[in-house]
């Protein structure tokens, strides 16, 4: 077994125009003196990061860990969930998803999905410059808009986008493996990656790539209604990044999993701060512990009442008081009698 790092803050929610926020110096020390050891950078914002200067220069991404340094803490990962959602885009969210995009390549879906290839590639390059072995990411997504079987699909029309989805990511999934990093799906819905099953379906269609791995957040998995502990002991194998985030589903006699189509305060399932929802983080801790995780706990703060300053300042604390420091000694050792294999044999009257 071993400890789980952190506590560590994945800082997209909170980038902004403002001080403390607007740069990566004073962001680093903001998240110091909330409590983190660490942090998950968001790669699109220039604010923050550099991902053009991170791919190519080592030199950069040495000041950019240096900086971390000096506020007392290390990169856990890089994170391109934005380009990442555009390696795969179902024209029906086209026009949805172009503000993720560079200008340059918005209305063009060809030119669009080539980008954001080439954005996860350089990230993964990045993510080896700064020594990193684990990297954040969606799947995008070709099946989601028949997510659900009315109208009747067609025969072979869910297997026909997984095995598009597929085609696309081998090629990142082999500059990975060149990268020595580990690329983590954040299973989660509007991907097609979005439940265990799906997740074994773009797998047989990798070759069960070694890289191709698994972000674990159990707040989507409570909006599901999914088995998140369980979820675990299946996958506990390909699991290499952890979001901790919290959400509750409190289903009515008017709205469930759906919603409704109301917004995140009105919906039975919705996200919530550390400690103020539904998910079972004791057991969490206990079965990646047990499974020997040691990777980082990354608060990822998204709450539709709570203000973000005050989720990460009390994230920290939880997570704190969740990780399982492993013991190096069984419980019982003081009850060893000290026995040897003649005595086991007189024992057992053989």
């Amino acid at each position: 077994m071993k400890t789980i790092k952190g506590p560590a803050l994945f800082l997209a929610q909170f980038a902004g125009d403002d001080a403390p926020f607007n740069s990566w110096a004073s962001i680093t020390r903001w998240a110091a003196e909330c409590g983190y050891v660490g942090v998950q950078i968001p790669s699109w914002d220039g604010r923050l990061f550099d991902l053009e200067k991170a791919a190519t220069s080592k030199t950069y991404c040495d000041e950019i860990t240096g900086v971390a340094k000096e506020a007392g803490l290390e990169i856990t990962e890089l994170s391109t969930h934005l380009q990442g959602q555009l390696v795969a885009v179902h024209p029906a969210y086209d026009e949805a998803f172009d503000g993720f995009a560079a200008p340059s390549v918005r209305g063009n879906p060809k030119a669009r999905q080539e980008w954001a290839a080439d954005q996860v590639k350089k990230a993964l390059t990045a993510s080896k410059n700064l020594g990193l072995n684990a990297h954040a990411t969606f799947s995008g997504a070709l099946a989601w808009p028949f997510v659900y079987p009315w109208p009747q699909r067609p025969a072979g029309l869910v297997e026909t986008a997984f095995d598009e989805l597929a085609r696309r990511w081998l090629p990142i999934l082999n500059h990975a493996e060149d990268c020595g990093v580990d690329v983590c799906y954040e299973i989660h819905p509007g991907e097609d990656l979005h439940d265990g099953i799906s997740y074994e379906m773009f797998l047989e269609r990798t070759g069960n790539h070694a890289r191709a791995n698994m972000l674990y957040d159990p707040s989507h998995y409570v909006l599901q209604h999914l088995d998140y502990l369980e979820h675990i002991d299946i996958y506990h194998d390909r699991i290499r990044m952890f979001h901790v985030k919290d959400a509750e589903l409190n289903p009515t006699g008017r709205q469930g999993v759906y919603g409704g189509y109301q917004s995140w305060v009105n919906r039975a399932g919705r996200f919530r701060s550390l400690g103020d929802g539904q998910v079972d983080f004791g057991g969490i801790f206990s079965k990646l512990t047990q499974y020997g995780f040691d990777g980082w706990a990354v608060v990822e703060w998204e709450c539709c009442l709570k203000h973000p300053e005050n989720g990460a300042r009390e994230g920290s604390d939880f997570v704190r008081a969740h990780i399982i420091r492993v013991t190096e000694k069984a419980f019982d050792d003081f009850a060893d009698a000290g026995t040897d294999e003649a005595a086991n044999r007189r024992m057992l009257g053989i």
